[in-house]
């Protein structure tokens, strides 16, 4: 084999190696930037808003809102059954609520409630009682682990809408109902009006 002939594969070896390192680069930090339930758990358990200053804690909200909004609808479902977001809104003003929770509306979330306005009471019933138990059936199958992935009971639960406040969302309307609901009950309710939200994307209930 001549000299030049050796260069030429030392060259070829060389450029192999280096598209390897890259792809393998590549996946590795494809992976860690990956927003997972875990990682959203870790980052809500590390946030104290007390020791953080008015620009910080906007940072630090916005980081959240945007880890939430990365997920797909069945992660950010598991991620809000965190009892941390509890914690978390108790130290949040009211002014940092209404911010947060406008971040994190899903899309097409104020075209849903626009929808539900001109539904008939029956067909908004139906799609309420459709969510509700969609999340019973959800929170029942689900799987019994907390979001640091140790086995046990779970950190937190998806919340349920009361048949009192079921009866107040039929009646008014999503649109008046959300207008006169504080933050706090806003954010309590979040997942739910999601689910809501999926229930009517589906449809079928209405094909009947």
């Amino acid at each position: 084999m001549t000299q030049r002939q050796k260069r030429v594969i030392l060259i070829a070896a060389s450029v192999f190696v280096a598209v390897w390192v890259v792809a393998i680069t590549g996946f590795v930090l494809a992976r860690n930037a990956k927003v997972t339930v875990e990682k959203v758990a870790s980052s809500l358990k590390e946030t104290d808003l007390a020791n953080l200053s008015a620009e910080e804690r906007a940072k630090r909200l916005k980081k959240l809102a945007s880890m939430l909004n990365a997920l797909g609808y069945q992660d950010r479902r598991k991620a809000r059954i965190d009892e941390e977001w509890s914690r978390l809104f108790k130290e949040m003003t009211d002014a940092e609520k209404a911010q947060f929770l406008e971040d994190t509306l899903p899309t097409g979330f104020k075209q849903m409630m626009t929808a539900f306005e001109e539904m008939p009471v029956d067909k908004r019933q139906k799609a309420i009682s459709e969510a509700v138990k969609r999340m019973k059936k959800a929170r029942e199958e689900g799987e019994p682990t907390s979001l640091d992935g140790s086995k046990g009971k779970r950190a937190g639960r998806d919340p349920e809408l009361t048949p009192e406040l079921q009866e107040k969302v039929v009646k008014m309307g999503l649109n008046s109902f959300y207008k006169d609901s504080s933050a706090q009950t806003k954010a309590e309710l979040a997942p739910f009006m999601e689910e809501l939200q999926k229930t009517m994307e589906n449809g079928r209930l209405f094909r009947r």
